[in-house]
């Protein structure tokens, strides 16, 4: 065989390899335009999956996340399994560009909730498997960006709630599958939207059997038979009491009652002072439980009283927290300021009616001024101190009142402090600058007879000669003259504190024997 029809040869051959040859993720199988990697124990999607790939096997594995754009070169796919894995949330935008996608099976993991926008780009999809998650609730519109569905799964959840519009937008939707949830009860209003539903299964949820439910049975009887099979039929109540355990189509319309609810607030008006924290129930009462909201009243500016005067729109300040629950609803207000001020409103309502009652807020101002209103400023400024906070700086602004208080009182008897140190060295010096008085005064007369000026040495000798001392010390007659500068000087370190030391004197000593002169 010629080299080059050996060579063309190889080629067809390598060209009719089947798609793993060009790529496949590792310990995954792929063959034609399928890829499995089930139980594999994965933690994220694998990368290097082939672009052309149409149905991808991702089954029990231990995926917690789909990270943001990694399906997004995965446009071809048709079927999607995610099943039994570790999903928490699905993030806006996930399918984006699986315009193609028809089946997507999400069974078996740990999905709470459903942000709006999850399923976008999927306009195509015909069958939703979220069965075996823990979905609490289905928000208004979760599935708007599905109208081609045609299966929705969820049974084995926790759901308690379907809003109203939560099925909006699955007008092509015929099997839905609630059942084994949580529904006490469901809206006329919720199933409307489901113009093509051939199948829909409802059983073992604790349904509450009041006027809430009077449509449901009405529906069932007239026409809705035909969507049940003989078990879905067997729709079986659990409250109230005297109803347990009996099935919705056997019970007489008579039966399905509520009881409208009504409203207490006490006291309806309430004065709080700025900063405190507030708390207000609402008592509500009714069958079934009502559901109580606080909401707060705009009220129009012109003729509110000043306390009660809002910030611009409206809107209350820090700490608003209005608590929307079953029974006794609180209103919690913490760290309260004047936005707070106005007028609330308490509102009830279950599938009896609805029930409302006004409650006031009036704020005190009068802890705010006195918080505005600046301390006295010191007469006399100490010495040597550091720059305290000035009264109108937001520093100071921001001191509790205690603190305000604490840092004026230190001031003031920092300042009298200060004066009283200075009078007294004004006394000490007026003492120092008197004239000094007659000759004589002040002498210290030891005998009565002197010689002249001596030295310490001649007294020395004195000593030892006569046994006392012969000689006369005349305070009036200082060697040293004083002088300021001197006073100065001889001030200790501590002199600096308003207590100067007495300043070293030196005065002329007489003794006996002639001829012996010296000063000291």
């Amino acid at each position: 065989m010629a080299p080059g029809a050996l060579l063309l040869l190889l080629l067809l051959c390598l060209g009719s390899l089947p798609p793993r040859a060009a790529g496949c993720p590792v310990d995954c199988h792929c063959y034609s335009t399928t890829v499995e990697c089930g139980a594999l124990q994965l933690p994220v999607v694998p990368p290097g999956i082939p672009p052309g790939t149409q149905t991808l096997f991702l089954q029990d594995n231990s995926i917690m996340r789909l990270e943001p754009g990694i399906l997004v070169t995965l446009a071809a796919l048709r079927c999607l399994y995610l099943h039994n894995n570790s999903l928490h949330a699905l993030e806006p935008g996930t399918f984006h560009a699986q315009s193609r996608l028809l089946e997507l099976a999400l069974t078996g993991n740990r999905l709470r909730g459903l942000h709006l926008g999850a399923f976008a780009g999927l306009a195509q999809l015909r069958i939703l498997y979220l069965a075996g998650n823990q979905l609490v609730q289905l928000l208004d519109f979760t599935f708007l960006h599905l109208p081609r569905l045609q299966e929705l799964h969820l049974q084995e959840n926790s759901i308690e709630l379907l809003e109203d519009q939560a099925l909006a937008g699955l007008s092509s939707l015929a099997l839905l599958d609630l059942s084994r949830n949580q529904l006490s009860t469901i809206s006329h209003e919720t199933l409307q939207p489901l113009a093509s539903l051939q199948v829909l299964r409802l059983t073992e949820n604790p349904w509450r059997c009041d006027c809430a439910l009077h449509w449901l049975r009405a529906w069932i009887k007239e026409g809705g038979q035909r969507l049940l099979s003989s078990r879905d039929k067997k729709i079986m109540c659990a409250e109230p009491p005297r109803l347990a355990l009996q099935s919705l189509l056997d019970i007489s319309g008579s039966s399905l009652i509520c009881i409208p609810p009504s409203v207490h607030i006490e006291p309806l008006e309430v004065t709080a002072n700025l900063g405190e924290d507030l708390r207000v129930a609402c008592q509500a009462s009714g069958y079934p439980q009502p559901l109580v909201t606080w909401r707060k009243v705009a009220q129009p500016r012109e003729g509110q009283p000043r306390v009660q005067a809002q910030p611009e729109g409206g809107v209350p300040g820090s700490g608003w927290h209005g608590a929307s629950a079953t029974g006794s609803g609180m209103l919690f207000l913490t760290n309260i300021t004047l936005a707070h001020a106005g007028k609330y409103e308490c509102e009830a309502s279950n599938a009896g009616g609805a029930a409302s009652m006004p409650f006031q807020l009036l704020v005190n101002l009068s802890q705010q001024r006195l918080q505005l209103a600046p301390p006295p400023h010191p007469a006399v400024a100490p010495i040597g101190l550091e720059p305290l906070h000035e009264a109108s700086s937001m520093a100071f602004r921001a001191l509790g009142l205690a603190t305000q208080t604490a840092i004026a009182a230190a001031i003031a008897l920092l300042a009298l402090t200060a004066l009283l140190l200075a009078t007294l060295i004004c006394r000490r010096r007026r003492r120092r600058k008197k004239a000094p008085g007659p000759p004589g005064e002040g002498a210290l007369f030891v005998n009565d007879y002197s010689d002249g000026p001596c030295t310490f040495a001649q007294l020395e000798e004195l000593r030892d000669e006569r046994g006392h001392e012969m000689f006369v010390i005349d305070r009036s007659k200082p060697l040293f003259a004083e002088s300021p500068a001197e006073v100065t000087e001889s001030l200790a370190p501590g002199s600096a504190q308003g207590l100067p030391l007495q300043p070293p004197a030196a005065y002329e000593i007489h003794c006996c024997g002639a001829g012996r002169g010296g000063a000291r």
